[in-house]
């Protein structure tokens, strides 16, 4: 089965649970395992987030917007969140937060809950693209088991 969606939001934090949602809905549909589902849309908020908060220029007044993409496709999903901001060098913030922090954690906190993560920008263009996927795995059918 293959299925892909693409949102357009703009960077307000109630768009954050509408993608969450969406991705969730979306699996449960396509009968992906629980924790799967769990895992990859707790990095899709992570990603989101940081979007909303860094992904553009609020100074100039405009409602800029983000882009989310999921694929589900075989046995792997993919998921693109990608903004207009400034961008940002790997090595100089990606850094662990301190333990106290309030913030700082959620690009570490997708690293650990998907298989691949890659931030970056497209050519091209500004901004940042958070790409990451993890290998799915699919709800047993009660129903198949007792045939």
């Amino acid at each position: 089965m293959s299925i892909w969606w693409s949102l357009h939001l703009r960077r307000e934090a109630a768009s954050v649970p509408l993608a969450r949602r969406l991705l969730i809905g979306t699996m449960e549909t396509a009968g992906v395992d629980p924790e799967i589902s769990y895992d990859l849309s707790v990095a899709l908020s992570e990603a989101c987030a940081n979007a909303v908060e860094h992904g553009g220029n609020r100074a100039s007044g405009t409602s800029e917007a983000y882009r989310v993409t999921a694929y589900l496709d075989g046995e792997k999903c993919r998921i693109e969140v990608a903004d207009s901001g400034p961008g940002f060098t790997r090595t100089q913030d990606l850094r662990p937060a301190r333990p106290d922090a309030e913030h700082g954690r959620g690009l570490c906190l997708i690293g650990e809950l998907a298989d691949h993560v890659h931030i970056g920008a497209k050519p091209g263009r500004s901004g940042t693209v958070v790409s990451f996927d993890k290998i799915l795995k699919w709800k047993k059918d009660p129903s198949l088991l007792t045939a």
